[in-house]
């Protein structure tokens, strides 16, 4: 039994007359605003004026997206080559968010530079809200059918239209919905990241935790994606980096925790 078996999603939610209203960016809007709230309410612990957190979620923004879709657009030279008109079209899914944490990274860190703030600090302060908006976005994904999974008959299985199954797929109907697994972890994670934030030590406690539990996540799932990428060695690159970023925020979380609590080891 398939609980979606007569639905299938429309990547339109509205159209009058010529504006037409896309699942995915109404859903990525509803992200980045619920992303900033959360900054907002958890900045009042540093005692920062919303004003801040909006003028630099400004240029946050416009980093993450360039980032997010030059990576995207990188990942799929060969068909963005053929056809350079797609590039703009972001509503139509296909941003990545290794790419928007290039892209963000650079814009914080010039921001950062520029209002003289401390990186790790505001990294912490980020990353909860960008957690929740990840779990919000991955919906816009189910509407465009795009970034599901293998086969499967589980009854949670979602359909999948032929003209969106890749090569080789095409004689199955039902896929997994990795980008509903992925935004349920990412709720999980979302909750962790606020106990952690509460009752945080050191200043990249919450970042890091963030970057290891989501690239974990994200390394596991992508044993399941069969979309199109870069693969390295037989593995999919977004599984190989999620697995590189994993063991870096490991090794720093360690080294981080054993010079607060060495010396009860030590004595």
């Amino acid at each position: 039994m398939h609980f979606l078996h007569n639905y299938n999603p429309d990547p339109v939610l509205l159209q009058i007359g010529r504006i037409t209203i896309y699942w995915y960016g109404l859903l990525m809007l509803i992200a980045i605003l619920s992303g900033i709230f959360i900054t907002i309410k958890l900045a009042k612990r540093y005692r920062i004026e919303p004003d801040k957190i909006w003028d630099l979620a400004f240029w946050l923004v416009i980093g993450a997206l360039v980032g997010a879709r030059l990576y995207h657009v990188a990942l799929e030279f060969g068909y963005y080559f053929n056809n350079p008109g797609q590039i703009i079209k972001i509503w139509q899914g296909g941003i990545a968010i290794h790419g928007a944490w290039l892209g963000g990274f650079v814009a914080l860190f010039f921001w950062c530079k520029k209002n003289k703030e401390q990186m790790l600090k505001w990294l912490d302060l980020l990353s909860p809200g960008l957690i929740l908006g990840q779990a919000i976005g991955r919906w816009g994904n189910y509407f465009n059918q795009e970034l599901f999974g293998k086969p499967t008959n589980l009854p949670w299985s979602i359909p999948i239209d032929p003209a969106n199954r890749p090569v080789g797929y095409e004689q199955f109907t039902y896929f997994h919905p990795t980008f509903w697994y992925e935004s349920f972890a990412n709720l999980i994670i979302f909750f962790i990241l606020l106990r952690i934030f509460a009752k945080k030590k050191f200043e990249g406690q919450v970042f890091w935790h963030y970057l290891l539990f989501y690239s974990l996540v994200r390394a596991g799932l992508e044993s399941l994606r069969i979309d199109n990428t870069l693969t390295i060695a037989g593995m999919r690159w977004p599984q190989l980096f999620s697995v590189i970023v994993a063991l870096v925020a490991l090794v720093v979380l360690i080294k981080s925790f054993w010079r607060l609590h060495g010396d009860k080891f030590r004595s």
